[in-house]
């Protein structure tokens, strides 16, 4: 594909230096559908970031987009506060009904500001409420938010250097395989406990990604998340999963926990939670735990009664009959496998993959070839980007919905990336 530069004037003079994503694909984007976007020029673009996880359903779903269009036609109400709407009912009972009651979770519902990050500062502030204690426990290369709560407990050092102040009261541990295996599990953390001159405050809570995307796609094993989840339960600490990305079917299951058979005291949600790229986000949470004042943790935008439509059109479209998880996982198989093959092919630049569903990484030794394999794919007509402390990982998060056809073709796409940039 042939890629004129667009006259990005406006967005240059205009908007601030702070933007990112524009910067490595650099087209104006007019149009998309499903696994795919079109620019201005007409130009189209198989798209393997699917905003950043928060188009799990693809663009412009046609299912979500019959009921936004119903709705807003309609005049249901767009802006509600925390108001009880009819909008806001029928995606609690869908939630209810299609994800709640089917893996018998008792879970409270709380609708914080429509970000990830706003989840996440609601669960922190009610796990330190609850436990009154201030310290949280986070992973090394997790990434919770961009806010300063959430940067506390998130381990990119470009990142928390962006807070221009000091990050406290969270303690970093190694996440799963960080140390290679060389320390047993938890070891560190647990002995730091039980020590009284370890200088470690007893943590109110712990909070953790099953598979850390931003952080270079690290998968945490099923039986370390187990061992985590016990060792919160006999230190009396609050377990905080925070799904934000990996929710929501991405893993297969609609939570990543499931897999794990465990059960997270607190549970953050958002990205793809409304199932149409609208802003929104939950924090979910055992009832005990619910002592909240009413208005204590609100925010003005907390109830988007357009995203609570386009949610509940998800759930109920693609959470009713456990064909999702089936499609997710046949999926990943396929895109194991092509990685598999890459791999072998390029095992001389130290290629190699993990990942879980529909959410992947390719690694190389020279850490600078993910960017430019992310460069060169955007050429050729398919959106990647990188993850990891150093940019070191091509990240691959396709729309759930995205065919078998589809895949291959990104497949093949980025195997020629890889191969023209060797």
């Amino acid at each position: 594909m042939t890629i004129t530069p667009p006259a990005l004037s406006v967005f240059e003079t205009l908007e601030s230096e702070v933007r990112s994503y524009c910067r490595g694909w650099p087209a104006v984007f007019d149009r998309a559908q499903g696994s795919r976007l079109t620019d201005e020029d007409g130009h189209d673009y198989l798209d393997f970031f699917a905003g950043a996880g928060s188009l799990n359903y693809g663009h412009n779903n046609p299912v979500l987009k019959r009921a936004l269009i119903d709705y807003v036609e309609r005049d249901g109400i767009t802006h509600g506060l925390d108001m009880a709407t009819t909008a806001k009912r029928a995606f609690l009972e869908s939630f209810q009904h299609h994800v709640l009651r089917p893996r018998d979770l008792p879970y409270k519902v709380m609708f914080p500001g429509p970000t990830g990050t706003n989840a996440v500062e609601a669960a922190l502030k009610l796990a330190r409420k609850v436990k009154g204690r201030e310290s949280i426990v986070s992973f090394t290369n997790a990434f919770h938010g961009m806010s300063l709560g959430s940067l506390a407990v998130t381990g990119n050092a470009f990142k928390r250097a962006g807070a221009g102040i000091p990050l406290v009261h969270g303690t970093p541990m190694p996440f799963d395989n960080y140390l290679d295996g060389r320390v047993p599990d938890f070891l560190w953390f647990e002995r730091l406990l039980e020590d009284q001159g370890s200088g470690l405050n007893q943590p109110a809570a712990v909070i953790v990604e099953t598979v850390q995307g931003e952080g270079g796609i690290n998968v945490a094993r099923a039986e370390w998340l187990r061992a985590l989840a016990d060792l919160c339960r006999r230190r009396d600490m609050l377990l905080i999963v925070d799904d934000i990305q990996m929710g929501c079917g991405r893993t297969g299951a609609f939570f990543s926990f499931e897999e794990a058979g465990i059960v997270p005291d607190i549970v953050t949600l958002s990205k793809s939670i409304s199932g149409y790229g609208l802003p929104m986000s939950l924090c979910l949470f055992r009832p005990e735990l619910d002592i909240w004042g009413p208005g204590e943790h609100n925010g003005t935008f907390r109830g988007n009664n357009p995203a609570f439509v386009t949610a509940a059109a998800a759930l109920d479209a693609y959470w009713a009959d456990g064909q999702m998880e089936k499609q997710t996982l046949a999926r990943g198989e396929q895109v194991e496998q092509a990685l598999l093959a890459i791999c072998d092919e390029h095992a001389g630049l130290g290629a190699r993959y993990r990942g879980r569903g529909l959410v992947w990484g390719v690694e190389f030794a020279d850490t600078s070839r993910a960017a430019a394999v992310c460069a060169r794919a955007f050429e050729l007509g398919l959106l990647v980007e990188t993850s990891g402390p150093q940019s070191e990982v091509v990240k691959l998060l396709p729309p759930l919905t995205v065919t078998p056809e589809e895949l291959d073709e990104g497949l093949r796409t980025l195997a020629r990336a890889i191969r023209e940039t060797a």
